[in-house]
């Protein structure tokens, strides 16, 4: 059996694909991973410019949106909802199948608007409204005027994937959110679904970064350790928080758990083990969203055993030292959620940049 599919049948975690281009559902790649035991797929704003930028898959309705005459901005949102619409279509099998708990397509409201609770609020019925698909998450980021779109997104029934979390402290907020904002829905609750997304390997570069500054042996012999540990200690909060008669009572009526996501799951220094960042955080109720080449590694060499919540004591260890040692963790979370939308914002305007650029060119022939 593809370790893919023990992941999710023997361990209750959903490897989902962490990209998105039109080739995919062309070529029928995307049908075939879905066979192979991929469950839902994630897209950004970075992922669509190197799709659109990088191929000349979506020339022909590029060209023929130019001639329509809209903006360059309804432009992008039509390259992408038709991506988006179409790995939709390739998981609405599965969704089905599953009861409406995974086959989930993840797509991310507008970078610019990150620290706009209001326009991200509009944002998200927008893009809801114009695809209106059962299995479709909206991205929000998890900043602080985020979270307030997240509850109220949430109280109005509506799928939503919370990105860009880099710390416990949010994390916390972002459960309050959700379940906030399920107390407030008056709907059926069992088809509210929402993820909760971790940056693994983002945490370990920017804590590695200052660890290696420090110098010292106690600082180096932490490295390659927090963002796991993190994970760690985040699965025991979610394990922690969706438990109790708070909860009880909004499942009692068909709620559905806020799953941990762990994304950013590639390794990004080449002395830690491919597969780190998936081996060490399996568990039930969570997800893994993965890039090819991952998803290709641990398919080869991945080692399946139940992780996320083993080790807590030391992950919680490690978190203490880390503070002894010198780095201040709610500072790294607040640079790396800084420059995690920086990056959005600055794939998001490229690609409109250049999109605009090759309109002219097709204008001027």
């Amino acid at each position: 059996m593809d370790r893919l599919i023990q992941l999710y049948e023997e361990f209750g975690q959903s490897p989902w694909l962490d990209n998105l281009q039109r080739g995919y559902l062309t070529s029928g790649q995307l049908a075939s991973l879905i066979s192979d035991g991929i469950r839902g797929l994630t897209s950004n704003p970075t992922i669509f410019q190197k799709a659109i930028e990088g191929s000349a898959d979506y020339d022909d309705q590029f060209r023929d949106l130019v001639k329509g005459g809209g903006t360059i901005l309804d432009d992008y949102w039509a390259l992408v909802t038709k991506d988006i619409r179409g790995a939709l279509d390739a998981f609405t099998p599965l969704h089905e199948a599953s009861g409406g708990s995974d086959g989930f397509v993840s797509v991310e409201v507008s970078p610019e608007i990150a620290d706009d609770s209001d326009a991200t609020i509009a944002a998200a019925r927008q893009l809801h409204a114009n695809i209106d698909r059962p299995n479709l998450m909206v991205k929000i980021p998890a900043t602080a005027a985020g979270v307030p779109a997240i509850r109220q997104m949430i109280s109005e029934g509506r799928n939503i994937n919370v990105t860009l979390i880099f710390s416990l402290d949010r994390y916390a907020e972002v459960m309050e959110a959700y379940i906030s904002g399920l107390e407030a829905f008056n709907g059926d609750l069992s088809r509210v679904h929402s993820v909760a997304s971790f940056f693994i390997s983002r945490v370990d570069t920017e804590t590695d970064r200052r660890l290696e500054a420090i110098g010292s042996p106690a600082a180096k012999a932490l490295l390659g350790q927090a963002g796991v540990a993190q994970g760690k200690l985040a699965y025991d909060e979610f394990s922690r928080t969706f438990g109790g008669p708070r909860w009880e009572a909004l499942a009692a009526r068909g709620a559905r758990l806020q799953r941990p996501l762990w994304a950013s799951t590639s390794t990004k220094n080449k002395a830690y083990p491919d597969t780190l960042y998936v081996d060490s955080l399996i568990g039930p109720h969570t997800v893994n969203t993965l890039p090819e080449a991952t998803i290709a590694a641990f398919r080869d060499h991945g080692t399946l055993a139940r992780t996320a919540d083993a080790g807590v004591d030391e992950a919680k260890a490690t978190w203490a030292a880390l503070a002894d040692a010198g780095v201040d963790m709610a500072d790294v979370a607040k640079t790396l959620e800084a420059e995690g939308v920086a990056s959005f914002q600055k794939s998001f305007e490229e690609l409109l940049s250049s999109l605009d650029t090759k309109a002219a060119s097709l204008r001027a022939d």
